[in-house]
């Protein structure tokens, strides 16, 4: 935060070695978040733009909750955090260069709840939350059955997609680019990025551990911090 460093590339961490640690935060984002005094903020999986993902300027994909049980989903859902992590995906997004970011928003349950019969989030928390950020001037869209609502923001139809939960955003961009898709912590004053994989405790020390998402959530980082020296120094306050 004194400016000696332009940016994190955090490690993947054990959550439960942490706790077992005395540390009882959940992981890194929750750490870095309270360590700069930021209480709102998200973690995101952005894969740059290549041949995986159409929109030109990649895609990110943050959620609402994060290290925490799926049971307490539902009751961690408010109309005020939804706009806010909509919010922070919107300003990445400008960030990396993306004029004017599309960002979908996924329902939390199946078919985005068919009308009331699977669930009332829809129409309580998330619509409500898309409408607050339209009415601030982000182009939101949503809430979108997630099980498709992925596929069309790989295929270039948004820029950044809005989860719910973990596994939610979590597993779709895994699955399409394991080692490409980089962790970034949105709403710090700092750069920290991390690869989206975990410690691998189970091929520890056989030399046959793939450093790629290392490397790439390095080269994402100098990207981050380039772009961030740039605007400050456009503002003069390089």
């Amino acid at each position: 935060m004194a400016g000696e460093i332009d940016a994190i590339v955090t490690a993947p961490l054990n959550k439960a070695a942490l706790k077992a640690g005395g540390i009882n935060h959940p992981g890194h984002t929750e750490i870095l978040a309270e360590t700069c005094g930021i209480s709102q903020f998200a973690m995101m999986l952005y894969l740059p733009a290549g041949d995986v993902v159409q929109s030109p300027h990649g895609l990110g994909v943050a959620h609402v909750t994060l290290h925490t049980s799926i049971a307490s989903v539902p009751g961690l859902l408010s109309q005020e955090a939804i706009a806010g992590k909509i919010a922070l995906v919107h300003g990445f997004l400008q960030q990396v260069g993306c004029p004017a970011p599309r960002v979908a928003v996924c329902a939390l349950n199946p078919h985005a709840g068919e009308q009331g019969l699977f669930g009332d989030e829809e129409a309580r928390l998330i619509g409500p939350a898309v409408a607050s950020a339209r009415q601030a001037g982000v182009n939101a869209d949503g809430p979108h059955p997630a099980d498709t609502l992925l596929r069309r923001a790989v295929s270039g139809e948004f820029d950044g997609v809005v989860a719910m939960y973990h596994d939610q955003g979590h597993i779709a961009l895994k699955l399409i680019a394991f080692n490409r898709a980089v962790n970034v912590t949105l709403g710090l004053p700092i750069v920290r990025t991390s690869p989206s994989h975990g410690t691998a405790f189970d091929i520890a020390w056989q030399g046959i551990a793939d450093s790629s998402g290392l490397l790439e959530a390095a080269r994402i980082a100098a990207a981050l911090a380039g772009r961030k020296q740039a605007a400050a120094a456009e503002t003069g306050l390089a």
